[in-house]
């Protein structure tokens, strides 16, 4: 995450009297920021911003180091160059990357192993940002939960720079020496920028993570470095305090809502950039009391270290300390006592490993050996977990088959006329893999391309007469898809299915899911909702069933009407159309809310007493508008179905219900549960 911390002076004077403190305090205030980020997110909401400033001190540290070989001798041993970031890096971040492989088997569930292994390899060999960008616009990995090694994102972006970075400089410097160097960084760090900003309007799940959108914090850094810009203690003392002020004002008032980087990241950035320039000049400064403090400096001095086993440990701690979590959420006391962990390894791993590892005293050619071995060994670790994964699946699948039926199982367990003797006790597995996957598709079916891609599942066994079914909405309608799979086999129906994940199927002024859709997001939804309406009417069914996350589907026309209100608006047109068209309307109520009212691990946490994961039922549950619009609509052709008395008693709502975990993710429903509920929807739609 952060380069060499010796080489922000110059060879001559790699003496700890010669570091310059305030970088190092600036090192400090990152990683600090990142990880109580981590360990606290509602309290310091915008840590993330630690990232961006490591950034551009990278960029500034090390284009310092570069410009100084480049100006006394014309070019860049890139062999020496590239031996000493591997010995100054690989070595801390193979053995946090190989004890978190370990930890993931022995200490995870096995549904996260897969995830882990992936990431694992993506991070040894540097390519984990385009990885989790890839799986940004992935609707199913949205919900995903992060795994031990997904923070090596950073280190990929960084490594990325290191790769071109000195190519770049000697190009420029072979050019028009100073002057080229500062008019080409500064030409590719605009185009960054602007890049960043526009890919942050349009795709800010991925701009997060691409490297292209990062390269222009550190441009800001190089330029620092390259023009040697100097100011007066006066104006340095104004400029480092407005520094400081940018990266935590941006700490705390940015939050997960923040569209980011973009131009907002240069609240952080140029905050760094102001730091440095003001510590240009040799001398004490205003805040040298504090930024070079001994905690201070020993913070910024393991803050690598810090920053690689802080996240295995958030990641690992609460399965660890099961017994000690309440209801799935870690306690003060045990975030600080993950914390005081972290501050102890990484100070070990920096003094044994960065400072005095045997890799510190290799040459070029026996780095790149060694560098090579720790990749294979890291690697084989993942595949062997992935391997791991791949059979517990495979048990868990068959598992899955065994206890699928019966009574008691599921949803049916709240039914008082089955008499079961323990509806919310333990669950047979709370470990949700494939096999119980919501999206996991239906066998059989085939996708037909027009204006919705839809998928048509015939079950009629070719009657002609089939009755036509159609599934549509979000994933929280396909959440619903296995028991109408099961229905639409034993009845013989022709099922077909369209979902858009985040999207409703209305006619309504759409500002995304959680609000934060972009303008092309909203557009497309639009497009999809009005085509999949007239698709469905000209394909007259005789039974349509729909569902969408209608509470975090935000609406807004500019009136100032409820939710409901709009949402009716823009629903029951729509279903006209469907019930002029000889359809049945039946709304699937959507069932309580899990990740946003207790933590989406507390079954896992709690296998032996899930009743410590129950809540009330009002909190749950609250009023949605999409049921709300169904169950007063006068179309007599629209019905509601509401499941809650299968998930909840008369004062609360469970995790585990008929020995089954009823959540796959933080809001869905796993698929084993949903099947359950496969007779209450028959009897529901039969009394219809």
């Amino acid at each position: 995450m952060v380069t060499a911390i010796e080489e922000h002076a110059p060879a001559e004077a790699r003496r700890p009297s010669a570091f310059r403190t305030d970088i190092q305090s600036l090192r400090a205030v990152a990683v600090l920021a990142v990880v109580l980020n981590h360990l606290w997110p509602t309290a310091l909401t915008g840590g993330y911003v630690g990232v961006d400033v490591f950034f551009v001190i990278s960029g500034f540290l090390i284009s310092s180091h570069l410009d100084r070989e480049i100006t006394a001798t014309g070019r860049v041993r890139l062999g020496r160059f590239y031996a000493r970031r591997v010995r100054r890096l690989l070595p801390a971040a193979l053995l946090v990357l190989g004890v978190s492989v370990a930890a993931a088997y022995f200490l995870l569930p096995y549904p996260r192993w897969e995830a882990t292994a992936t990431e694992a390899f993506a991070g040894a060999l540097y390519w984990e940002n385009w990885l989790l960008a890839a799986k940004s616009v992935d609707y199913s990995a949205v919900n995903a939960t992060a795994g031990p090694v997904r923070h090596y994102w950073s280190l990929s972006v960084e490594e990325q720079f290191y790769l071109v970075w000195p190519v770049l400089l000697v190009a420029l410097f072979k050019i028009r020496r100073r002057r080229a160097q500062v008019v080409g960084i500064a030409a590719v760090g605009v185009a960054s920028l602007a890049f960043s900003v526009h890919y942050t309007q349009v795709e800010p799940n991925q701009a997060y993570f691409v490297t292209q959108g990062r390269v222009w914090e550190f441009a800001l850094g190089a330029l620092v470095a390259l023009t040697g810009v100097r100011v007066s203690k006066r104006l340095g003392g104004i400029a480092s305090a407005v520094g400081f002020a940018l990266i935590l004002g941006s700490a705390f008032l940015y939050d997960h809502a923040t569209p980011f980087p973009g131009y907002l990241a240069l609240a952080p950035t140029i905050g760094t950039a102001l730091v440095i320039a003001a510590g240009q000049r040799p001398g004490r400064q205003w805040h040298t009391a504090i930024t070079a403090s001994s905690p201070v400096q020993f913070l910024g001095g393991i803050s690598y270290s810090l920053y690689l086993w802080h996240w295995p440990l958030v990641v690992v701690a609460p399965f660890v300390l099961a017994g000690a979590v309440d209801a799935g959420r870690m306690t003060t006391p045990l975030l600080l006592a993950v914390l005081a962990t972290a501050l102890v390894l990484a100070h070990c791993s920096k003094v044994l490993v960065e400072d005095r590892g045997v890799a510190a005293r290799l040459g070029t050619a026996p780095t790149f050996a060694a560098m090579a071995v720790g990749l294979l060994v890291v690697s084989a670790a993942a595949a062997g977990l992935g391997a791991a994964y791949a059979r517990d699946a495979a048990r868990a699948e068959r598992k899955a088959e065994e206890f699928r039926t019966g009574s008691c199982v599921g949803g049916q367990a709240m039914i008082p006329a089955n008499r079961c003797p323990d509806p919310l006790g333990p669950a047979e597995v709370v470990h949700l893999g494939p096999a119980d996957a919501y999206f996991k598709p239906s066998p059989g079916c085939v996708v037909v391309k027009g204006l919705v891609d839809v998928s048509k599942c015939d079950y009629s066994r070719g009657a002609t007469s089939a009755r036509v079914v159609w599934l549509v909405g979000d994933s929280h309608a396909q959440q619903w898809q296995p028991p109408v799979t099961d229905l639409a086999r034993e009845h013989g129906w022709v099922l077909k299915h369209a979902y858009l994940g985040g999207c409703p199927p209305a006619d309504v002024d759409f500002v995304g899911y959680g609000g934060a859709a972009t303008e092309e997001g909203r557009r497309d939804c639009a497009d999809w909702s009005a085509r999949v309406t007239d698709v469905i009417a000209a394909d007259s069914p005789s039974l349509v069933l729909t569902s969408f996350h209608a509470r975090r589907e935000f609406v807004d026309d500019g009136s100032g009407r409820t939710q409901t209100e709009q949402y009716r608006d823009g629903l029951e047109p729509r279903w006209r159309r469907w019930t002029d068209a000889g359809a049945r309307v039946v709304v699937l109520g959507d069932p309580p809310l899990n990740g946003d009212v207790r933590d989406p691990q507390c079954v896992a946490l709690n296998p032996r007493t899930p009743a410590v994961c129950a809540v009330d039922r009002a909190t749950a549950q609250p009023p949605d508008p999409l049921a709300e619009v169904a169950r007063t609509s006068g179309n007599t052709g629209v019905s509601l179905i509401d499941f809650t008395d299968y998930l909840c008693d008369e004062r609360q709502c469970h995790g585990v219900v008929g020995g089954l975990a009823v959540y796959y993710d933080a809001d869905h429903l796993n698929a084993a549960f949903s099947r359950s509920l496969a007779p209450v929807l028959a009897e529901e739609l039969n009394r219809g």
